[in-house]
């Protein structure tokens, strides 16, 4: 297993086979099961973040220190060398002597795949724009798999922005994988991208698009919540139209399936109600702890250190 991902840069779901997806959650189930605290031991990993996050950044931070391994961070671009005029190329070439692995988010669409090109050892992709974010879409399908028991077959609703949503993006091109069938639930102005959705007509996907929740949940097994982005709009009437679009509320879910499950990304502002969070079907905080084992999975595949 190792020797496949040994080295390997992780830009986009669409770079990872089934088989690689399903490799990389047999490691993540292992390495929550028992903990390697030395695995990492002598190993650095550098974290360069150009936008804000918390549980991006913090998770790739402790999952890294969990397994013995150190990390150098550089958290906001204003206070590094990118705010003299660095290029994005010659930074991440340098840090690249520094380190073993490089963790990046930034809001250019492109970037990572850039920095991957420039760099001498593995990158992830921890958030481009609004286009992919890899890792969280790992954190994603292994979480399904642990509450449904499956990733096949199921059927899964995306609700709130699906045109900035990164997060969705890379879920939708993730489930193709395993023949889910989707729901895509958003106002007509924030509907999932021709992009996405054609590459799902292109390999025959089932998919359906609705701009309102109740027609759509009798079925679903998982409810794939989203925040509506405010930090991605260039116009803020757009926003302020939509920004209360979907507000999930528990009167909202009665009937639901028994392994019904609701999963946000985080954070959330007010898309869902805090009545929701000690229902049985309330997993995004489950979610959001599944970060730890599955980039620790992660980083040990590219750094060859698990078989």
């Amino acid at each position: 297993m190792g020797a496949g991902f040994k080295g390997r840069s992780i830009i986009s779901v669409n770079d990872l086979s089934k088989a690689d997806i399903i490799s990389i959650l047999e490691a993540s189930r292992k390495m929550q099961r028992k903990a390697k605290p030395s695995l990492l031991k002598g190993h650095v990993m550098a974290v360069l973040f150009f936008e804000p996050s918390t549980r991006t950044r913090l998770s790739f931070e402790s999952a890294m220190r969990q397994l013995g391994g150190s990390v150098i961070s550089m958290a906001e671009a204003g206070i590094s060398s990118a705010s003299k005029g660095e290029s994005l190329s010659d930074g991440v070439r340098v840090v690249s002597s520094y380190t073993d692995v490089i963790v990046i988010r930034h809001p250019l669409q492109g970037s990572a795949r850039l920095a991957s090109e420039s760099a001498s050892v593995p990158v992830i992709n921890a958030g481009d724009g609004a286009n992919q974010h890899p890792t969280q879409t790992l954190l994603d399908l292994y979480t399904i798999k642990q509450s449904q028991g499956k990733l096949t077959g199921l059927n899964v609703a995306m609700v709130g922005d699906l045109k900035y949503g990164r997060t969705v993006h890379s879920l939708a091109a993730a489930l193709a994988k395993f023949g889910c069938r989707m729901h895509f639930i958003s106002p007509e102005s924030l509907r999932m991208p021709a992009n996405i959705t054609g590459e799902l007509d292109a390999h025959k996907i089932r998919y359906e698009e609705h701009s309102n929740l109740g027609e759509s949940l009798s079925d679903v097994d998982i409810l794939y919540s989203t925040r509506i982005q405010k930090e991605r709009f260039a116009d803020v009437k757009e926003y302020e139209s939509v920004k209360n679009s979907f507000i999930l509320d528990k009167s909202m879910f009665r009937g639901v399936k028994n392994n019904f499950k609701i999963l946000h990304p985080l954070p959330r502002v007010n898309e869902i109600s805090t009545n929701i969070d000690d229902q049985p079907y309330a997993h995004y905080f489950q979610q959001a702890a599944n970060g730890i084992p599955v980039r620790q999975a992660l980083l040990g595949l590219l750094m060859g250190k698990l078989r």
